[in-house]
């Protein structure tokens, strides 16, 4: 059992990619400091240095769907000892972009890894540690499509087709319905303005 301090929370973002997520990243965290709490940002794949090294194999070199998946969770493990767990029995409040979430999304839903076998790293893995509190940032493919053809240096996540994508939205919406008491959906389509309102909303009752 993982134990953290009464005063942090763990807040993960997730979103298919374009769906905006890293756009309120840092007006979360400056929200959170203002109101006198101690913030951590970090992100997935990634967040130590080892995590980094298998954040750049993972977004540029081809592999295998279980290695992929693997490496998703050994990225994860690190992270969690090195990173997410200290800060949270200090009691900071840890912002992650991106966690577990995630790999149900795009190894589940997007590759169609079978679910047993995530759910079983899963445990493996973080134990009974789940966030406080995930953020679902949403928008249809067509509107995350449209943003990443914006972009010049795509990874090989982003550079996938429009119907990977629809998968993996349905595989986070299929999660959102699953555990509603911890994952909000945020309709990512709307101005920043309506969806940093939203989320004030969101804070005020965490």
């Amino acid at each position: 059992m993982i134990i953290k301090n009464n005063n942090s929370k763990f807040i993960t973002l997730e979103g298919i990619d374009g769906a905006g997520k890293s756009t309120h990243l840092n007006w979360l965290s400056d929200h959170l400091r203002r109101q006198g709490k101690n913030v951590l940002v970090t992100r997935e794949p990634g967040g130590t240095p080892l995590g980094e090294a298998l954040r750049e194999i993972l977004l540029h070199q081809a592999m295998h769907l279980e290695t992929e998946a693997l490496l998703m969770f050994a990225a994860r493990r690190e992270h969690l000892d090195k990173v997410i767990v200290p800060a949270l029995q200090e009691g900071t409040w840890v912002i992650s972009d991106r966690f577990t979430d995630a790999s149900f999304a795009y190894q589940g839903g997007g590759r169609g890894l079978n679910e047993t076998k995530l759910e079983t790293l899963e445990v493996w893995v973080q134990q009974d540690l789940q966030p406080d509190l995930t953020l679902l940032f949403d928008v249809p493919t067509e509107v995350s499509q449209q943003r990443l053809s914006k972009n010049t240096s795509l990874d090989r996540f982003e550079q996938e087709k429009q119907d990977f994508f629809q998968r993996v939205r349905d595989a986070y919406l299929k999660r959102a319905a699953q555990f509603p008491e911890r994952i909000r959906v945020i309709d990512s389509g709307r101005t920043l303005a309506e969806i940093q309102t939203d989320l004030e909303h969101v804070f005020s009752s965490l």
